[in-house]
């Protein structure tokens, strides 16, 4: 029942008792003239007393059921039929209707756009517009998956086996019938274990019928957070509590094989190429926090100049000639290069998948839905001394060196 329906009523409540007014007056009229047969007319004054009666009951169920709603009509606090019953007016009519007097209230209400509980507030006609979906934050990209090499396994453990050593004694043979010089290798068996990684959420079988788009949108958020997880540890992973061992945790430090004095930051990541280099495993791309990228690319000569390349350029980052992968999984500060389809590989036991059930009794009993979200996979570092990582740090020349 809306404030227009109770002024609607106390309309009809204004009219019935106008009439019954009118008629008291009639009837009042010719009984002064000594009329005899009035009983029609006292029929119908007793039958709009009734009709009176009827729209009064109606006024007091309505503003119940809106006083129920917290709502209220005027400025006092009361309904519009409240102060019409509770009107002297009213009172001293209700005692003889037909004595000739009359009811009346008077309404007065600037109608506007406010909610607040006041006569005139109209607000909440006013629908609200409402945008379709799920407005979703941005997602990270990621990149170092594909930087690695790639392969596939059925078991649930990689073995293999690599040379940790190497003694190259190869030279001449001094004279016929020497004996030749003897060179030996050593190797090491080594075993990765195959990881889980996985996370799930729960829902309603009611909100996932009446919202059509609501769990393609959870399995959309639950394969992209477990994407970012495994980037984060195909770097950060410690290789214990069933972690994958990251690149960077098996990398080797960054230690300047050239011994020079000064270098830009520019120029530390070339020296780090040159580590990788001297190990036998040149690198294919550099791994950077964005914002370190950024300085980079803002790095100006005497004349402030760019010196990467210029604003205007579309092309894709690069350094010395190799792909830049900016990741916020990199620590700001830090860097890593080195062969990363050499050196490492990914092996997928379990693709990415989405799987959704009820079969959990207590799921069952409470009309729950799992979504789950899981991949098995194992990363191998075939060769640490193919990755160089360190920190970000310009050397400057020793002052009186």
């Amino acid at each position: 029942m809306s404030e227009q329906n109770l002024e609607q009523l106390a309309t009809e409540l204004k009219k019935a008792t106008d009439g019954v007014k009118a008629m008291g007056e009639e009837l009042e009229g010719r009984l002064g003239k000594g009329e005899k047969s009035l009983d029609s007319l006292k029929e119908q004054v007793d039958e709009a007393l009734l009709a009176m009666g009827d729209v009064k009951s109606r006024l007091d169920e309505a503003e119940q059921k809106l006083a129920r709603r917290g709502a209220s009509d005027t400025q006092s606090g009361k309904s519009l039929g409240q102060q019409l019953v509770e009107s002297e007016q009213f009172k001293a009519f209700a005692q003889d209707p037909r004595s000739g007097r009359s009811a009346r209230l008077d309404i007065k209400a600037t109608i506007t756009s406010a909610t607040a509980d006041a006569a005139g507030s109209a607000g909440a006609l006013v629908p609200e517009q409402r945008l379709p979906g799920i407005i979703a934050p941005p997602d990270m990209r990621l990149t170092i998956r594909d930087l690695l090499a790639k392969g596939t396994t059925s078991s649930n453990s990689i073995t293999y086996i690599k040379e940790t050593g190497f003694t190259n004694s190869a030279g001449y043979q001094k004279k016929e019938g020497d004996k030749k010089a003897q060179s030996d290798l050593k190797f090491g068996e080594e075993t990765v274990g195959v990881k889980t990684i996985a996370h799930f959420m729960k829902a309603s079988r009611q909100i996932l019928d009446d919202a059509d788009m609501l769990q393609s949108y959870i399995s959309g958020r639950l394969f992209f957070g477990l994407k970012l997880f495994e980037e984060k540890q195909l770097l950060n992973g410690t290789g214990s509590n069933g972690e994958l061992n990251g690149i960077l945790t098996q990398a080797t430090t960054f230690a300047d094989p050239a011994k020079l004095t000064e270098y830009t930051i520019i120029d530390q990541l070339r020296l780090a190429l040159l580590q990788a280099i001297i190990a036998e495993y040149p690198p294919n791309g550099f791994i950077l926090n964005p914002i370190d990228w950024a300085k980079i690319e803002l790095q100006k000569d005497g004349q402030g100049r760019h010196i990467i390349g210029n604003p205007q350029s579309l092309a894709q980052p690069t350094l010395w000639g190799l792909s830049v992968v900016q990741t916020q999984a990199m620590t700001a500060g830090q860097f890593l290069t080195g062969a990363f389809n050499l050196g490492a590989q990914i092996f997928d036991r379990q693709a990415s998948s989405i799987a959704v059930s009820t079969e959990n009794e207590d799921d069952f009993i409470k009309n729950l839905v799992t979504i789950l979200c899981e991949e098995r996979l194992a990363l191998a570092v075939y060769r640490p001394e193919a990755f160089i990582k360190g920190s970000l740090t310009a050397k400057a020349a020793t002052v009186g060196g």
